[in-house]
């Protein structure tokens, strides 16, 4: 099933996958930069959407995709986290209720509207307004279905980013994870933690003994893609550890890195982030803590070959 008057064609169409009864996950290939994935639940009255899309074209698509499976309205919009691929089309659900954490309110509020160039290329976001969550919580909130439970839980701890969530569904063993977890991309925690990704994984990701895993970005995975990450995340960590010893910049680390097992995840640019953060927290920033996103992106760009970051969005 795909979308028809906003068809994605580039670099493939979404499709929309059952992965539980009355429960779909919106996948948009190939989940590269600003390509998420988000989901949704249908119940007798209405609609639970998990997250937005980046592009006013793409959120519109996801949409009719939505009703391409059930007449009835999305009531309640929650947002994983406040990155704009999964926030920028929050306005385009009206009527909608959305929910997040209350560090994701002013995270969208702070990043405010889209920009790509220079470190992106250039993408047709359309006429964004920024929407940020008016529903908060600190810990967590429970959104029913009809009567299945829905926990939307935050991380505790800076993951991916500062205000993560997850949305678990425990009668199904059904876990959406927003960017958590990346199948088939590189993770991405220049504004979160790569220690604080790994404790989150460990401790909280994989207790719940998940069937079904929707990531925020590629297919629907199970439980093997959380050891996956944690894979390429401790990576992360040794590199950095090593190139600090030998008084290495991150750029200069990841010139000299041989991905190895990780050379066949898309955007591999990304390690070079990844880099900028561990060595910070090498070097005591708390998990999460301010670092110079603005030189680690021009960093980015560099280990690109100069080029601004390939965006399909």
């Amino acid at each position: 099933m795909t979308s028809t008057a906003h068809d994605i064609t580039s670099p493939a169409p979404p499709r929309v996958e059952e992965v539980s009864d009355g429960v779909f996950a919106y996948l948009q290939p190939d989940g590269t930069w600003w390509i998420n994935n988000t989901g949704f639940l249908v119940g007798a009255r209405g609609v639970l959407s998990v997250d937005a899309c980046a592009t006013v074209r793409r959120t519109r698509a996801y949409l009719e995709a939505i009703a391409a499976v059930t007449p009835r309205p999305v009531r309640t919009l929650v947002n994983t986290h406040h990155h704009g691929d999964h926030t920028f089309g929050n306005f385009l659900f009206e009527g909608a209720t959305i929910v997040a954490h209350e560090a994701t309110r002013d995270s969208v509020l702070a990043w405010g509207k889209p920009f790509d160039e220079p470190f992106w290329t250039k993408v047709d976001w359309g006429e964004v307004r920024i929407e940020p969550p008016f529903l908060t919580y600190t810990e967590g909130v429970t959104v029913w279905v009809d009567d299945l439970r829905c926990e939307v839980r935050h991380t505790g701890t800076p993951a991916h980013t500062t205000n993560d969530s997850i949305l678990w569904v425990p009668e199904r063993r059904l876990l959406f994870c927003g960017d958590l977890l990346f199948n088939g991309g590189t993770p991405f925690l220049l504004q979160g933690s790569v220690a604080g990704a790994i404790e989150v994984l460990t401790e909280v990701v994989r207790p719940l003994d998940a069937v079904t895993i929707v990531p925020g970005h590629g297919p629907v995975a199970g439980p093997e893609l959380i050891d996956d990450v944690l894979g390429y995340l401790r990576f992360v960590q040794t590199t950095a550890r090593d190139g600090k010893a030998a008084g290495l910049t991150p750029l200069e680390v990841a010139r000299e890195t041989d991905l190895g097992d990780f050379a066949a995840l898309r955007d591999q640019e990304r390690i070079v982030g990844n880099l900028h953060r561990a060595y910070a927290e090498l070097d005591g920033t708390e998990p999460g803590g301010q670092i110079d996103a603005v030189a680690a992106l021009r960093d980015m760009v560099a280990y690109n070959g100069g080029k601004p970051l390939t965006c399909l969005a």
